[in-house]
């Protein structure tokens, strides 16, 4: 009898897909990326046989997810529909919106990326390490407008962290849907003014669905201007005699220049560490959004020809990552810098909840140092958002007036906070919608909305250090090690099935050195018996009988020692001389 295969994962995703009822004129809005996590934003609208996209980020991986760096969407669906692809649109050039466009790219044809100044610049330097993946930028202006069959797409400047950052208003027969992108309201920017204009007058024409970031949602204060962080800064930088060491993202770029300008005007050089920073600043100073005389900003390799203390290092690290420039600092294993008693550290960022005891750990090392520690606080007031709290959230729904609403970019808590917002602004609540990824939320040409779960795959995909996929069974075993352990049993028989002698047993991060003699010995004579019992009953393959020991053998552990570690178990063949 003929057997089938077993389905992979991808032929499952495209039956389900196909098992989706058709929807004819209804508009489909979903998020294959961004709903319950700070990260990875991806956003869809579909109507009839167009697909636009929106932004395609990158997640950093939590250190429990072992072994990977990154997390990027699922592209299944968009590969089975690439012919109705009219383009991708960015909102603005921060990773977790442009990172994930190389393996988009890699998989998925994308007949135009449409973008605006500094993420244009950021995304031809991201495809410089993909030479082989063809694309196509076509650039938008504020005034840009885009037609196609069913859409018409414009875009709204906003303010945020970075330059360039836009919301996009997508026309369709039933009025507009809108994504704010992420932003805030900053009333004295260092860049270009929010476009309230236009935004309020999309209100007015009818947004019939808003897509709002909510990053923030949680926090109830208006955030303050980039410009007001970058006086205090400057304050600080006129009254630090030794070497300053600021840390903070590189993508914040409107803060690099600011650290920037203060340095040079109180006459230090900047020497910048860290990969990300580097490119950051390479590539906004070729744009002009960062300006310095020549000579007064220098890389690594200049730091050894300078003599003077009064320099300011730029670098990553503000997180408390292992890797990044300050950690290496902290630890004494940074090949170039090595800490004076009088460095002063700045810490220009907020922590990423979850990141609070990386952070600690490194300001202890740096305090045990002797350097001068000053950290955001209201009294330092050197560091502000780039995201809306609660107040400017409800200005943005206040000039949009949308019939229906959905949160995204946000953990849960804050989607459905976001919520609360919204219905206290007298928007229905049968009108919000807190999706989860996959979720379609369905528009009909009478105007009413319906959610169907999971309509389309939207899972997670794991990348190494390699950039290669990383199966997420694999993910499983390596947490299973890190939480319970690993023991391996290798046994060895001969040609009759006998063991030769007692099975070979190795435990990893199962038992303390002291315990582990005796525990092994006892799996030892555990794993024997199970193997010898097995073989008088049964005649199974080699394959089944190490399957059947390790499933024996986990059910002892369990109840010997209240612990279920990975078992691998490995059954060798000695053939006699």
């Amino acid at each position: 009898m003929e057997t089938k295969k077993k389905p992979t994962n991808n032929q499952r995703k495209l039956s389900n897909m196909k098992k989706q009822p058709k929807l004819n004129d209804d508009i489909k809005i979903y998020s294959l990326g961004g709903l319950g996590v700070i990260g990875m934003n991806m956003y869809v609208v579909e109507q009839n046989n167009e697909i636009l996209i929106i932004d395609a980020g990158i997640l950093f991986a939590d250190d429990d997810i072992h072994g990977v760096n990154y997390i990027i969407p699922d592209f299944t669906y968009l590969k089975a529909n690439e012919a109705k692809i009219i383009g991708l649109f960015i909102t603005h050039g921060h990773e977790d919106h442009i990172g994930a466009i190389p393996f988009l790219l890699e998989k998925v044809k994308i007949p135009t990326i449409y973008a605006n100044g500094l993420a244009i610049g950021l995304i031809e330097k991201k495809m410089l390490e993909f030479p082989n993946v063809k694309y196509n930028i076509t650039p938008y202006e504020d005034d840009s407008i885009y037609k196609f069959k069913n859409f018409q797409v414009s875009f709204f400047r906003t303010n945020h962290s970075i330059p360039d950052s836009f919301g996009i208003a997508i026309k369709t027969n039933l009025g507009y849907v809108v994504s704010t992108g992420d932003f805030k309201f900053d009333f004295s920017p260092i860049g270009k003014m929010s476009d309230f204009y236009k935004m309020s007058k999309l209100g007015t024409e009818g947004v019939l669905c808003l897509l709002s970031e909510s990053t923030n949602a949680n926090i109830p204060q208006f955030s303050s201007s980039e410009r007001k962080i970058g006086i205090t800064l400057n304050n600080l930088f006129h009254q630090i005699e030794g070497r300053i060491i600021v840390a903070t993202f590189a993508s914040n770029v409107y803060r690099v220049r600011q650290i920037i300008e203060s340095s040079i005007e109180c006459g230090r050089q900047v020497v910048v560490f860290g990969h990300s920073m580097e490119q950051t600043i390479e590539v906004a100073s070729k744009l002009k959004y960062i300006n310095f005389p020549k000579g007064t900003v220098l890389y690594a390799r200049h730091l050894k020809k300078i003599e003077s203390d009064h320099i300011t290092i730029l670098c990553t690290g503000s997180q408390g990552e292992p890797m990044a420039a300050l950690s290496r600092i902290a630890s004494g294993t940074h090949k170039q810098i090595t800490l004076k008693p009088n460095d002063t550290i700045i810490y220009s960022s907020k922590p990423i909840p979850g990141n609070e005891q990386l952070i600690n750990r490194s300001i202890n090392k740096l305090v045990h140092a002797g350097a001068h520690v000053i950290r955001n606080s209201p009294l330092t007031d050197i560091h502000t958002t780039g995201h809306a709290s609660q107040n400017e959230l409800r200005m943005m729904l206040s000039f949009m007036q949308p019939k229906f609403f959905m949160p995204i970019h946000g953990e849960y808590l804050m989607l459905k906070r976001h919520v609360e917002i919204a219905t206290e602004l007298g928007i229905p609540k049968e009108n919000c919608f807190v999706l989860g990824s996959g979720d379609v939320l369905t528009i009909n040409q009478k105007k009413q909305a319906k959610v169907i779960k999971h309509g389309v795959p939207a899972y997670d995909i794991y990348l190494d250090s390699e950039l290669s996929d990383v199966d997420s069974d694999i993910l499983k075993e390596r947490k299973k090690m890190a939480d319970d352990g690993l023991v391996t049993a290798t046994l060895f028989i001969n040609r009759n099935k006998e063991l030769i002698f007692l099975p070979k047993i190795s435990s990893k991060g199962f038992a303390t050195p002291k315990e582990s003699i005796t525990v092994n010995k006892k799996l030892a004579d555990k794993t024997s018996d199970i193997y010898k019992n097995l073989v008088s009953s049964t005649n199974l393959a080699k394959s089944s009988l190490e399957k059947q020991v390790a499933n024996q053998l986990s059910q002892y552990i369990f109840g010997y020692l209240n612990r279920r570690p990975l078992i691998v178990v490995s059954i060798k063949d000695v053939k006699s001389r």
